[in-house]
């Protein structure tokens, strides 16, 4: 009986530990307490959203340096900048990511549709060049918001923002596998900053 009791009382403090400080740090790395509650464009394209995700990361450029590998992304276009087999192997993507500026990729418009693999698109839903990029998804009875806000620091450094903000069934199939997704798009997300961090880096040299 007393295992039995043990073994609850881990599985509680274990589930307390996740929930609240490291959850609370995925979904706010590399973000600054004035970033998260700060409004970012396409923040109100979902009313009440059921799940928000922000990351940020600092990058030593110009916003002319990273603006080209955020208009180039998607399936048969520059990638992910992200684990690239897992990505391939999901189907996001056909081949590895650009390590070089695309131009034929370099003209995005309020509108177009962004290749996602499996037959799926992003749709562009707001666009200010070297500014805010703003991606709309819905379908399979979700909706999601993918945000990405260049952040000039001085003149040699900015920040890159991007938030993801969902709305789904509320049921517990949909909430339980959000909560599983949560560290995989965590862990996606921070190598994709951190690809476009070192592609706009190596630019600006």
């Amino acid at each position: 009986m007393f295992t039995i009791i043990l073994i609850f009382v881990l599985i509680i403090s274990l589930g307390i530990f996740y929930w609240f400080p490291v959850r609370h740090w995925f979904n706010r790395w590399g973000t600054t307490p004035h970033a998260v509650i700060s409004a970012m464009p396409g923040d109100k394209i979902i009313a009440n959203p059921t799940n928000s995700a922000m990351q940020a990361v600092t990058v030593a450029a110009v916003p002319e340096n990273v603006w080209p590998w955020l208009v180039q992304m998607g399936y048969q276009r520059g990638g992910l900048y992200s684990y690239d087999w897992l990505d391939r192997l999901f189907g996001f993507l056909d081949r590895p990511s650009a390590n070089n500026v695309l131009p034929e990729f370099q003209h995005l418009s309020a509108g177009d549709k962004i290749p996602w693999g499996h037959g799926e698109y992003l749709t562009v839903n707001e666009i200010e060049p070297c500014k805010s990029l703003v991606l709309y998804y819905q379908g399979h009875g979700m909706e999601w918001v993918w945000q990405f806000v260049l952040s000039p620091l001085d003149a040699k450094h900015l920040r890159l923002v991007t938030r993801g903000i969902e709305r789904t069934p509320k049921t517990i199939i949909w909430r339980l596998g959000m909560i599983l997704m949560e560290p995989a798009a965590f862990i996606m997300t921070k190598r994709m900053l951190l690809g476009v961090k070192q592609r706009a880096e190596a630019l600006k040299r």
